[in-house]
């Protein structure tokens, strides 16, 4: 499959078969205006990913990622009329939510990429990847302490849309630091780390 192409970390010939998608939605402050755009990206993975694949998707908000913030996550059934139905579910359970979901407070970033990568080690796809939908701003509440090292062995971190904030238009050098900072925690951990923000090229980004 050629998302298991684009995604895959070179490994030996046992990698294990099919591809994990986890996509982290930002819904706080103006970034939860952003959504429309998110869902169209799950759209296009849900008609992309194969029967067999898993994916997941759950906001990053509040200051401590939690299961009550999965939306839902699923491996798709080996049968492809099964896995239709279940991808019919999932975008009526996205459709739900992004219809009801209010602003949150706080953006716990690296909460929800462990969590991700947790689950995807878990479901033990051959190719793995963390898709955050954010400005990459992490927000937490006074006291939270996410300064810590992540373990992304064999996992892809793609940066998705990510949005200028204000204080970026003041000084462009915070945007390429903000992103330069993720970049070298990913990297630390052992993943790899990728901004895409043309998401009409997504295809192409991904070499789909």
């Amino acid at each position: 499959m050629a998302l298991a192409a684009a995604l895959t970390v070179a490994g030996c010939a046992s990698t294990p078969p099919g591809t994990g998608v986890f996509l982290l939605l930002d819904t706080s402050g103006t970034y939860a205006g952003e959504l429309d755009r998110a869902r169209s990206v799950i759209n296009y993975l849900l008609g992309t990913l194969d029967p067999g694949d898993s994916f997941g998707v759950a906001r990053i908000d509040g200051g401590s990622f939690s299961e009550k913030d999965i939306i839902m996550r699923v491996t798709f059934d080996a049968r492809p009329s099964v896995a239709n139905d279940q991808k019919r579910l999932f975008m009526e359970r996205i459709g739900a939510f992004t219809d009801t979901v209010t602003a949150a407070a706080h953006t716990d970033i690296t909460g929800g990429v462990l969590q991700a990568a947790e689950w995807l080690e878990e479901v033990g796809p051959g190719s793995r990847a963390v898709l955050i939908f954010s400005d990459m701003e992490e927000d937490l509440p006074e006291g939270y302490i996410r300064d810590f090292p992540m373990e992304l062995d064999g996992v892809r971190v793609i940066a998705l849309n990510v949005t200028k904030l204000r204080p970026d238009n003041v000084d462009p050098r915070a945007y390429a630091t903000r992103l330069d900072a993720w970049r070298e925690r990913v990297q630390a951990g052992g993943g790899e780390f990728t901004v895409i923000n043309d998401l009409e090229r997504l295809d192409v980004a991904l070499e789909l």
